[in-house]
């Protein structure tokens, strides 16, 4: 009797371990993200304060309070980027991240052509 050796091997796989975290899309953290996001005051870019302070221009409490009502407003419109425009000065607000991007006063704003922007906001006039 002749017994045969094989050299046959049977392998079993294994899964991989998970090491990498589980993205799961959440609406509801997405909802509060964005909730959060509409309850932040207006920011102020570096640019835009610098050019506030050369050409002396300054909002009251009220103006301010008043842009970011109208902001809120146009961003639930889908306004990505507006042209405020007050008594004395003319801003370039980018509503996604609530922030002022430039500022200029009437007379500069007047002769100049501004593109980029999807929205309109007309304060004190």
């Amino acid at each position: 009797m002749v017994n045969y050796i094989h050299t046959h091997r049977t392998h079993q796989t294994m899964p991989l371990p998970n090491t990498g975290k589980q993205v799961v899309h959440n609406p509801k953290t997405t909802q509060f993200k964005d909730v959060l996001s509409d309850q932040l005051d207006l920011k102020i870019s570096k640019h835009a304060e610098e050019r506030m302070k050369e050409r002396q221009i300054n909002l009251s409490d009220h103006e301010w309070q008043l842009m970011t009502d109208k902001m809120k407003e146009a961003k639930q419109k889908g306004v990505t980027d507006s042209l405020v425009l007050t008594k004395d000065a003319a801003l370039i607000v980018s509503n996604k991240n609530n922030t002022v991007v430039t500022v200029m006063n009437k007379e500069e704003a007047s002769s100049k052509l501004i593109t980029n922007i999807n929205g309109a906001i007309l304060l004190n006039h």
